[in-house]
């Protein structure tokens, strides 16, 4: 497959296969981190239409400084947090609290099982964290970006991107101490070294 910055050209000159290819070249990763950011499989597919479409619609202003794969993370990263400001999250967030407040979670087998999932209780501990630390957790433990690389797609200096990583997974521990799961979360930040 051609590098970035010349299906970029591509793109520019009205190949429209230019703009197949990159959307395919860089699917994955961006659906990763926004299934990762919002915790949810068909929101996560909207949003990440949602960030090809931005990229399609401000491909000129990509100048090829930098990775592109980075400029594409930036364009993912402050869509998610658009989301998260929306008034349409605000809603379903209060219809879940209300859910939450008036069903029982053990109600069903399925939440019973669910919730024996290691993966999805670090899934699901990630997610009570503050938008500003999930973003670099995501980024960092399952998407292993280096910290200037997090630092510039996040707009942030170094120092914050580390203090920011370090104080969410000083909350994540606890949250996973409460459900006894420590243990995975520390093999699943020693697989990943700063």
């Amino acid at each position: 497959m051609p590098a970035d910055d010349e299906l970029v050209r591509e793109i520019t000159d009205g190949n429209p296969q230019a703009m197949e290819q990159l959307v395919q070249k860089h699917y994955k990763q961006i659906f990763a981190y926004v299934y990762r950011t919002v915790g949810d499989y068909h929101l996560a597919y909207d949003l990440t239409q949602e960030v090809f479409i931005k990229m399609m619609q401000s491909i000129e202003r990509y100048k090829g400084k930098g990775k592109f794969s980075h400029w594409l993370m930036t364009i993912a990263v402050n869509h998610c947090r658009d989301f998260f400001r929306s008034k349409y999250f605000r809603q379903k967030k209060q219809e879940q609290e209300l859910l939450q407040y008036i069903a029982d979670p053990t109600e069903t087998v399925w939440d019973k099982v669910s919730t024996e999932w290691k993966s999805d209780r670090i899934k699901k501990a990630i997610e009570e964290l503050p938008l500003f630390q999930k973003e670099p957790i995501i980024l960092r433990f399952y998407h292993d970006y280096k910290m200037k690389e997090i630092a510039k797609i996040t707009k942030s200096n170094e120092s914050t991107v580390k203090s920011r990583i370090r104080q969410g997974t000083t909350k994540l521990k606890r949250i996973l101490e409460k459900r006894g799961v420590e243990d995975d979360f520390k093999e699943k930040r020693s697989n990943h070294p700063s």
